[in-house]
């Protein structure tokens, strides 16, 4: 019998928890889609949980029986890196999945509890800055392609990334 999980919502206590999950999801992961000489200054900044996200009460854990924390993943109605509204638009949110937990529908369950909580607060529509390695995994969730763009890490790196979007 494969070890089950719940998916809580993530608070400011969880911010360590949050962090190392990040660290041992996206270094693997993301290697398969970028050069080292992107990863290595993006990391550091990447693999940190926004205290922001933590607090909003948007942001999930999938956590085993024993409360360790196997996912994450949220949505904000804030453009990522800004203060932008736009009515009816959600964005989705610093999603992750521990290397050895892939296959178990934890990204899926995640992604259906922001789908509920932003339908419930007036969106219709997700938005979603994708990594190149997780294109599949948001294209599966039925969110389509819009271009690519550039996502601004920090105060310096840039990563390439695509624009995708889904209805909700």
């Amino acid at each position: 019998m494969s070890p089950t999980f719940t998916v809580r919502h993530a608070t400011p206590e969880d911010e360590s928890g949050v962090s190392e999950l990040l660290l041992a999801s996206y270094p693997g992961l993301m290697r398969t889609a970028y050069d080292q000489a992107v990863l290595e200054p993006a990391l550091p900044l990447i693999t940190r949980a926004n205290p922001a996200l933590l607090s909003a009460g948007t942001y999930y854990l999938a956590v085993n029986d024993d409360g360790f924390a196997v996912g994450c993943g949220g949505w904000s109605r804030e453009r990522p890196g800004s203060s932008e509204v736009q009515p009816e638009v959600a964005h989705i949110r610093h999603f992750a999945t521990r290397p050895e937990w892939l296959g178990r529908g934890i990204g899926r369950a995640l992604y259906r509890r922001c789908e509920e909580d932003a339908r419930s607060s007036g969106a219709r529509r997700f938005e979603c800055q994708a990594s190149l390695n997780a294109q599949g995994f948001y294209a599966a969730l039925g969110f389509r392609p819009v271009g690519r763009i550039d996502v601004r890490i920090g105060p310096g790196p840039m990563l390439p990334s695509v624009l995708m979007q889904r209805a909700i």
